[in-house]
């Protein structure tokens, strides 16, 4: 167990550590949340009408819900690369755990995520974002994050694992985070939807994690409606991550042992 975790350790730090060669990534993934939290916070804050608050608290949970989702292609694309460097085949000859390799790059993502969301933040309070609600609250919040990013990396690892090209991993991630993001109530209201184009985006699963952080963080929710995942928006959350993570993780591990021996 303790080399284990040595080897998760050292891969995580191995993982961190190239980032001093290409400082390029940390800001790439710092800089684009920023300017989604300016230009929605600023340019659509004035516009946009929401029911019981602001549009610029309304909008905060959806960002941090999509920086943490953006760990999908960012792993798929770090997890490509190790393959075609050859970095991948260097671990399996060498005697440690398939997860350890996998745990390295999922949890060194998950890190750089978080840099992100504490930036945001900070960004955030200036534009006029505030918390509502007490530090128990605001602990749940972050932590549904977190596991939403770690979940989100492990699909990531699994999907690059599956792809083993950055293109076709960039041309599915557009199919899926487009409807995924923009179908839901990240950005807008749902109570100005058609109803049957409302109904899908109740039940999309980015609703519900973006539901419950508002709820955590005491922002106004204006959702609308009855349905389940609306009243309920913080155990189905969980219950959706963690499920996330539940599969993802042994189909990623398992996708592991055979991709690096093509």
């Amino acid at each position: 167990m303790s080399e284990f975790l040595s080897d998760c350790l050292a891969l995580t730090g191995r993982h961190l550590r190239h980032l001093t060669r290409v400082p390029e990534r940390l800001l790439s993934v710092t800089l684009m949340p920023v300017m989604y939290v300016i230009v929605f916070g600023f340019l659509f804050g004035s516009a946009m009408q929401v029911e019981g608050g602001n549009y610029r608290e309304y909008i905060m949970a959806g960002i941090f819900a999509q920086v943490m989702l953006a760990n999908l292609q960012t792993t798929a694309v770090g997890v490509v690369d190790d393959l075609r460097n050859g970095l991948v085949d260097r671990f399996r000859s060498l005697p440690m755990s398939r997860y350890a390799v996998l745990i390295g790059r999922t949890v060194s993502d998950l890190l750089l995520s978080t840099v992100a969301i504490v930036v945001m933040a900070a960004v955030g309070s200036l534009i006029g974002w505030r918390v509502h609600t007490g530090a128990p609250h605001i602990l749940a919040a972050f932590g549904i994050l977190l596991l939403l990013g770690l979940g989100a990396a492990w699909l990531g690892a699994l999907l690059g694992l599956s792809l083993r090209n950055v293109e076709a991993v960039s041309a599915v991630m557009s199919m899926v985070m487009m409807p995924l993001t923009f179908l839901s109530s990240a950005f807008i209201p749902l109570s100005g939807l058609p109803e049957w184009l409302r109904a899908i985006a109740v039940w999309n699963p980015l609703s519900a994690v973006v539901g419950a952080l508002r709820r955590l963080f005491g922002n106004p929710t204006s959702v609308g409606d009855t349905s389940f995942p609306s009243v309920h928006p913080i155990p189905v959350a969980v219950v959706l991550i963690v499920a996330m993570i539940a599969l993802a993780m042994p189909l990623a591990a398992r996708r592991y042992r055979t991709a690096a021996a093509r």
